[in-house]
């Protein structure tokens, strides 16, 4: 799939999740297969401020191209101005945000509240698109509401602005992560306009990924909580759209050694306090499903330091490892 001068490796893309898709989980999942990887939400009004969180968010050092960013905000100019930051510090992709149904941003008329005004979505898009000599992407959901689905009309005016992408949350604002994901609005948007069409939303195996391809003619798939402690999903999904061949789940030994270099990336990111804190969720869907993880989780949260974080993990590994050996 291309977008602008890009050509993704394959059709798999890492959905921009707060809190989740900083420079070291995006750095793994592309690693791990991932043909794009989208950052956190940078707020627009914080990108051109200089929130410290925020110019953490815009840091890209080393990172695999193409770099996307995704913004948030409802201030066209403002929106722009951020655009335009987010480029000159590496972005190589600037992503729009109007699907993040959180209160907290649709109460500022951003990400999907914007959805119901269509005059400021155009607005957004011609200022941001004019700012920069990057592509500009956009993700949405279906609509605010299920009385007021407008995702075709706001396709045709993405695409007339001159967006080179646009990903689709299959489900409104409103319906939040709730119900099944409407692959036939996503179907319908694809046949309306000839931009790229990303299709998201309750993808969570290769055998899921096929179907929603086959089902609504996108052009690549967006995974996002499907990935958290999983980032090998990607292989997986890449393998079995190639081949048909279905990989085995990983062994232990490779689930330790992935998750081991992703905590030493965020350590080195975050730094000792924050890489501690940060760290904790992703040990705890990494531990997910395996044997007395809820024991560990619980002892594992209640240590502040990298060593001994590393040592609990490392030694509830090892003993899973050899619970594995006997049975075998």
């Amino acid at each position: 799939m291309l977008i602008g001068p890009y050509n993704l490796r394959n059709q798999l893309v890492l959905a921009p999740m707060a809190g989740v898709t900083d420079r070291p989980f995006r750095q793994l999942c592309k690693r791990l297969g991932a043909g794009l990887a989208v950052s956190e939400m940078v707020s627009s009004n914080s990108a051109v401020f200089g929130s410290r969180q925020s110019m953490r968010r815009m840091d890209h050092s080393g990172e695999v191209e193409p770099r996307t960013v995704q913004i948030a905000g409802a201030d066209p100019q403002l929106m722009a101005q951020a655009a335009r930051l987010n480029v000159e510090r590496g972005a190589q992709i600037i992503d729009i945000n109007m699907g993040c149904p959180a209160k907290k941003v649709c109460n500022v008329m951003a990400g999907s509240a914007l959805l119901r005004n269509e005059e400021l979505v155009k607005r957004i898009l011609d200022a941001v698109v004019a700012e920069v000599d990057v592509p500009v992407t956009l993700k949405i959901r279906t609509g605010w509401d299920p009385e007021s689905r407008n995702a075709i009309n706001v396709a045709r005016i993405a695409e007339q602005a001159g967006v080179q992408a646009l990903a689709i949350h299959g489900r409104t604002r409103a319906c939040a992560f709730s119900g099944d994901a409407e692959y036939a609005t996503i179907r319908c948007v694809k046949e309306h306009v000839s931009i790229p069409v990303i299709a998201n939303g309750d993808i969570d195996s290769p055998q899921k990924a096929r179907q929603v391809l086959e089902t609504t003619g996108a052009d690549a798939v967006m995974i996002g909580r499907a990935a958290q402690g999983r980032p090998w999903i990607f292989r997986e999904i890449d393998c079995y759209l190639a081949t048909g061949v279905l990989l085995p789940e990983p062994e232990v030994e490779e689930i330790r050694s992935i998750m081991t270099e992703h905590l030493d990336n965020l350590y080195a990111f975050y730094g000792e306090y924050t890489g501690v804190r940060v760290a904790r969720k992703h040990i705890a869907w990494y531990s997910k499903g395996h044997r007395d993880g809820a024991a560990f989780r619980q002892r594992v949260n209640q240590v502040d330091s990298i060593s001994e974080q590393l040592r609990i993990t490392r030694d509830w590994f090892d003993r899973l490892a050899d619970a594995r050996g006997m049975a075998a």
